[in-house]
């Protein structure tokens, strides 16, 4: 009688426990481990930045004290209503003119007598001038000549109020170039000789009993010919401030 086949015996995987036998039931078993997450997943942590917060306070403060000046600028123009000072040549006289040719040369004798007639417009403005220099010159361009320099002393113009200053120059035997001398006379003789005057002073405003600074200032008063002062014309002079700022 033959025997049953006998049953291979199933091999067990590797690391296979018996969950029946003691080692089995006495094994611990850690706990989950977290998902481990890409780092775009973190919170990012906000970090303050004092600097920015310094740059953002002095920007509003900045710009608040620019609207006070404003302010301040406006309520002032609107109480003073403040103009500038007005220059004007009331009238030119020359009272002694000759070009001489001698041997060694052409010589200019001349005496000129300038009013200039300063005004301030201003009802609650007072104008302080310093020394004012005021030189006066004949002709224009290449052939223009210098009659002197004269000192004006400072003075106080108030409220309301006009002054005229009188300056005095001459030339005594003045050496000219013989082209330049015989074109002063030719113009002279036509009435058609331009006359400069030139004022250099420094102007500080009064403003309710306080004296606010000196600027020095430049009157230019160009252009004008003898024949127009003599008619009675009152030419405007150019007030340059600051050695670029033209004020007519």
């Amino acid at each position: 009688m033959s025997e049953p086949p006998v049953k291979p015996v199933l091999q067990k995987p590797p690391g296979y426990k018996d969950p029946s036998s003691p080692a089995g039931q006495r094994r611990f078993r850690p706990p989950p481990r977290k998902p481990v997450l890409p780092p775009s997943f973190h919170p990012k942590k906000r970090k303050t930045s004092y600097g920015r917060a310094c740059c953002c306070c002095f920007c509003i403060f900045f710009l608040i004290f620019l609207l006070l000046i404003l302010i301040c600028g406006a309520v002032f123009y609107l109480w003073f209503d403040p103009k500038l000072p007005g220059f004007h040549i009331q009238s030119f006289r020359i009272s002694r003119f000759n070009v001489t040719k001698r041997p060694d040369g052409t010589y200019l004798d001349a005496r000129t007598t300038t009013r200039l007639e300063v005004k301030n417009p201003n009802g609650k403005m007072i104008y302080y001038y310093g020394d004012m220099e005021v030189e006066v010159s004949l002709g224009e361009g290449g052939y223009e000549t210098e009659l002197g320099t004269t000192t004006v002393p400072a003075f106080t113009m108030l409220e309301k109020n006009t002054r005229s200053l009188r300056v005095e120059t001459k030339a005594s035997n003045k050496l000219v170039v013989d082209e330049v001398g015989n074109k002063l006379r030719a113009r002279y003789r036509s009435k058609s000789l331009p006359v400069n005057v030139e004022a250099r002073t420094k102007v500080g405003v009064g403003v309710a009993g306080l004296k606010i600074g000196m600027v020095g200032v430049t009157v230019k008063c160009d252009g004008m010919s003898k024949k127009q002062l003599d008619g009675g014309d009152m030419p405007k002079c150019v007030i340059n401030m600051l050695k670029w700022l033209n004020i007519h």
